[in-house]
């Protein structure tokens, strides 16, 4: 089942696909919600529709935030970023589940299987993974629990594979007007 989830993603080069994102924290939760849009290498682009007009995306090089509620826009280098969508890698097709996991566990689930993974690093900021695979190899949740306590979920839907999507799409630029923080120049 790994490998077929690696076999899809690793030969997809762009992929678009609806999102729910909800982050609990000590018993508080919050929903977000948007369009992912990813494009190989290492390109992505979080669109959110719920609160409207936050950003979070990648060139590749750098990650890029956009608040528009603070008014604040943030860059910093992806490689230094210990951000909590490290598990999407697999969207990217970078993932190799022996690579990256160890102590696999799976749970079937109707047609579908929930795969629970640990990390192989300690040093990450996430202890456990686990994803819920559908038949066709289709990643449709994810849940990342944080060695904070915290928890970071995703559902995704209606996926495309390959769809045409724009290389304008991965370039950001602080609008005018705004806080602008670059956090990947070495102090």
């Amino acid at each position: 089942m790994l490998k077929g989830v690696e076999e899809r993603y690793n030969h997809t080069q762009t992929l678009q696909v609806a999102f729910a994102e909800t982050y609990t924290m000590k018993g508080r939760k919050h929903t977000e919600k948007g369009e992912l849009y990813l494009r190989k290498p290492g390109r992505m682009r979080w669109e959110y529709s719920m609160p409207a007009g936050k950003l979070f995306g990648s060139d590749g090089k750098f990650a890029y935030s956009y608040f528009p509620d603070e008014k604040r826009f943030d860059k910093m280098s992806l490689k230094g970023s210990e951000d909590m969508r490290a598990p999407l890698a697999f969207l990217l097709g970078k993932l190799q589940f022996e690579n990256d996991f160890r102590d696999f566990r799976a749970q079937p689930d109707g047609p579908s299987t929930f795969v629970t993974a640990l990390p192989k690093s300690d040093k990450l900021p996430y202890s456990e993974v686990t994803f819920l695979i559908d038949p066709n190899f289709t990643i449709r949740w994810l849940n990342v629990k944080g060695v904070d306590g915290s928890q970071l979920e995703w559902a995704f839907s209606a996926e495309k594979r390959n769809p045409p999507i724009a290389e304008s799409m991965f370039k950001f630029a602080p609008p005018l007007g705004v806080i602008y923080s670059d956090l990947s120049r070495n102090p």
